[in-house]
């Protein structure tokens, strides 16, 4: 028996419906012996008898049934309403298990911080309104994404109260405020009646504990235990040992902190506000001859779309008529604009500043650019770092250990040392004040939303906080080469004519002449590059081979007129021929290609090995060659062939990006070790351009499943590795590495969904902008964790050794908690230097 793991599809192995699916597929094929679905892994696995099936044919089963299991998997985000107090975070994982355990989900992650929830599920097993209504059933107050929400004309936008809660919690912590400092006053007062200050008390108490109570009860519901519970327990308890404006003050800085909290982390969500205003309401479209204004929820794909100058594209296109430039700024960080032409793609959001566009609608308003990254961005805000996730689950264990040591302060020196209760319960609700862990639970969401929504901003998404965690960490880059490390677009480097010594020998040989046409192949003899580039672009425009249309751009940048072409012919992997209708040298038999083309061709004279050794000089150089000859015709009327006539070679290359030697070495400087590149080109080409960018090592000769092998050898000899490619054919390679970047992805499906951060512009000077954002969020996390840790420690040590009142010990712990929210902040507005 033999097994091949191929990573194609995602499912759940205990999917009856999916693996169904699987064994009605497999039936038919004779030699599958056993199929596994291994959803960590992302793969299936079949078990095969090699006598009986080959492996190419497994191979091509996968990819047949592959994309029918995949398109049942889809991904339902949900905003979600901030619960009362503060963000609870392990209410998050209460509800992340109970919408996960649900059948047909594969994987929910949900944030109260980030106010998202991602969810995984098979659409065959259940729908998005069942995981709206679970969520609800669980107390989750929940809202459509930003990605679908319809935001047509038609459609009447849902009023925003003027009460908000964010409004009401800054109203009653003025109210606290108040009635806190007018009960302090009352109590102290000669005049005033006894039960004034404690009615002003019951007020602060009142004002300052509502969503703290009210987010401690939903905690408790979900069967856990977090901070708001702790400080209502803490104020109660000061206002039972006769000290309630200890207790008051506790809750006023517990209320203006949560307050604060919010601001902040609402700075961190503006992200998507930004975002969704980039997309229009509604577009003006042709319906025949006449143009009407429609909500863009209405507009269908192959719909014409005019945009005139100053107007922001409502859907994805491709220009049809016109051309202009186009601010793609706020999608993809492109600070020039970029010139749109017929066949140009265009992308929602984006702004059309000079020019009249017509462009033809390629996308549904639901799958636009916009709506895509507005759905990217949702769910990494519900994708949490691993430090978070760690700490939301340790706070459970944390938050009891705060309550057990409460109870042994308040207990243990009444009844084994003979002290005051009210004196030791006093000092136990100063240690349950300073032992709360607000800093370190608020610290982390606070640093990484606002690292992901700085990077938003700049066009780069990071698909969750564990992706800014994991980039902080790389130690080497892999470039894909083609379309990173360089253009992408072979460019005529070299055009040579075939040596004029040849010529004359080619001459001499042939002199008995042979018509093809109007032409003496003897007397045939080109004048300049001109001729050479003329008659090759003429059978290379019936050509789709990167090659070819790059003879024919730089034929038409010379501004050279092309011939026409009769009886074209293509040779998949050696060349193509055609007869030129040349208004030069009259009716041509050209032919075009590779040394091994020319292999079964009569040269006249043995000028091939001469030709070839020019393909060969150029090829060290680290270009790319091909030949150019005529005749092979037949002699007329007899019917033998005509030899073959070398006119010269033309020699392509895949022009370096000129940013590409400095982005190598901003990477050193910011840390990373060791820069390879990987490449299927040849050794010769790999080294020259791995020479000229300055990286450390070339891979070359790699086909696509040699780079998954190549990015593994990398990552088990130097560490951490992160992969930069187009997303497209490098889609196994970016999945294979520690972290996978897709460059230039706007409007590129394979690069959104396999790529961990998504670079929308074509620029690699973000690479090193997200390795340095990705070193400052870690730098702060660390700071925050341990300045929180430092203040915990360090009243604990007054409480014990100098008797810290509760006043001081509020203020700290709620100051502390402050700080690390404003210090995570300061990330939106990191700028890379």
């Amino acid at each position: 028996m033999s097994e091949q793991k191929l990573p194609t599809i995602e499912s759940a192995p205990d999917d009856p419906s999916c693996l169904a699916l699987l064994d009605e597929a497999v039936a038919a094929q004779d030699g599958i012996v056993d199929v596994a679905v291994d959803t960590a892994g992302e793969t299936v696995t079949f078990a095969y008898d090699p006598h009986r099936i080959e492996p190419g044919d497994i191979a091509r089963l996968a990819h047949a049934i592959g994309p029918t299991l995949q398109d049942r998997w889809q991904t339902c985000t949900l905003r979600l309403e901030k619960r009362g107090g503060r963000a609870c975070e392990s209410c998050a994982l209460a509800l992340e298990r109970q919408v996960g355990q649900l059948p047909g989900v594969r994987r929910a992650t949900a944030s109260f911080a980030g106010g998202v929830m991602a969810v995984h599920y098979d659409n065959a097993l259940i729908s998005p309104h069942d995981i709206t209504r679970h969520a609800e059933r669980f107390g989750a107050g929940v809202r459509p994404s930003a990605a679908v929400v319809p935001v047509g004309a038609d459609v009447k936008p849902t009023p925003t109260p003027w009460l908000t809660p964010q409004k009401l919690q800054a109203i009653l912590t003025a109210v606290t405020l108040v009635a806190m400092i007018a009960g302090w006053l009352a109590e102290r007062s000669v005049t005033a009646p006894a039960w004034m200050a404690t009615a002003l008390f019951v007020v602060a108490y009142v004002a300052g504990g509502a969503f703290g109570l009210k987010g401690g009860l939903e905690s408790l519901k979900a069967r856990t235990i977090d901070i708001d519970l702790l400080m209502i327990l803490a104020a109660l308890g000061a206002a039972f040992v006769g000290e309630p404006f200890e207790g008051a003050m506790l809750l006023f800085l517990f209320s203006l902190s949560n307050t604060l909290q919010d601001f902040a982390l609402d700075r961190t969500r503006n992200a998507i506000r930004a975002l969704m205003k980039l997309r229009p309401n509604q577009a003006d479209v042709y319906r025949g001859d006449r143009l009407v204004t429609l909500p863009i929820e209405q507009v269908r794909v192959g719909d014409r779309m005019l945009v005139k100058p100053g107007d922001r594209i409502a859907l994805d296109g491709v220009v049809l008529t016109g051309a202009g430039s186009v601010d793609q700024a706020s999608l993809t960080g492109e600070s020039v604009p970029v010139y749109k032409q017929k066949g140009d793609p265009c992308f929602a959001g984006t702004i059309n500043q000079d020019g009249s566009l017509e462009i033809g609608v390629t996308r549904l308003a639901k799958d636009s650019t916009i709506a895509r990254l507005i759905q990217l961005v949702e769910e990494a805000q519900s994708e949490k770092a691993e430090t978070q996730r760690f700490i939301d689950r340790f706070e459970q264990y944390y938050a009891v250990g705060v309550i057990v040591l409460t109870a042994l302060v308040a207990a243990v020196p009444p009844l084994l040392l003979g002290h005051d209760f009210g004196a030791a319960f006093y000092t136990a609700m100063t240690v349950m004040v300073a032992a709360s862990p607000c800093a370190i639970v608020i610290s982390t969401p606070a640093t990484v939303l606002s690292a992901i929504g700085n990077g938003a901003r700049r066009g780069v998404l990071f698909k969750g906080g564990i992706h800014v965690e994991n980039a902080a960490t790389v130690k080497v880059v892999a470039f894909d080469k083609t379309g990173t490390l360089t253009v992408g677009k072979p460019e005529v480097t070299t055009v040579r004519l075939f040596d004029e010594e040849e010529k004359k020998n080619a001459k001499a040989q042939r002199r008995e002449g042979a018509d093809i046409g109007s032409l003496r192949l003897g007397d045939f003899a080109l004048n300049s590059e001109i001729d050479l580039l003329r008659l090759a672009a003429a059978v290379e425009a019936r050509s789709e081979h990167p090659l070819a249309k790059a003879v024919v751009a730089e034929t038409e940048k010379r501004g050279i007129a092309i011939p026409e072409v009769t009886h074209f012919q293509s040779i998949a992997g050696h060349g193509v021929r055609g007869t030129v209708l040349d208004p030069v040298f009259g009716q041509v038999e050209l032919h075009i290609g590779n040394p091994r083309y020319f292999a079964t061709y009569d040269d006249g004279g043995g000028h091939l090995a001469a030709v070839t050794a020019i393909v060969n000089e150029l090829e060290a150089e680290g270009q790319t060659s091909v030949i150019v000859a005529v005749g092979g015709g037949r002699r007329a009327p007899a019917s033998e062939p005509l030899p073959i006539h070398f006119l010269g070679v033309i020699g392509l290359a895949d022009a370096i990006r000129p940013d590409a030697p400095a982005v190598i070495r901003e990477l050193k400087q910011a840390g990373v070790a060791r820069v390879i590149m990987l490449t299927g080109d040849n050794r010769r080409v790999a080294d020259r351009i791995a020479a000229a960018v300055g990286v450390d090592e070339a891979f070359a000769d790699l086909l696509p499943e040699d780079k998954v092998t190549a990015i593994r050898h990398i990552r088990d000899t130097y560490g951490p590795v992160a992969m930069v490619g187009d997303g497209v054919n490098d889609a196994p390679a970016l999945a294979a590495a520690t972290l996978g970047i897709a460059m230039g992805a706007a409007g590129t499906d394979v690069a959104l969904e396999t790529a961990d951060v998504v670079l929308m512009a074509d620029d690699l000077r973000n690479i090193p902008y997200v390795i340095r954002l990705s070193r400052a969020t870690r730098r702060t996390l660390m700071i925050n964790l341990g300045f929180a840790l430092f203040m915990i420690g360090l009243m604990l040590v007054a409480i014990f050794a100098r008797d810290l009142p509760l006043p001081l010990a509020v203020i700290g712990h709620e100051g502390g908690t402050v700080l690390v929210s404003l210090n995570g902040l300061r990330l939106l507005g990191y700028r890379d230097r």
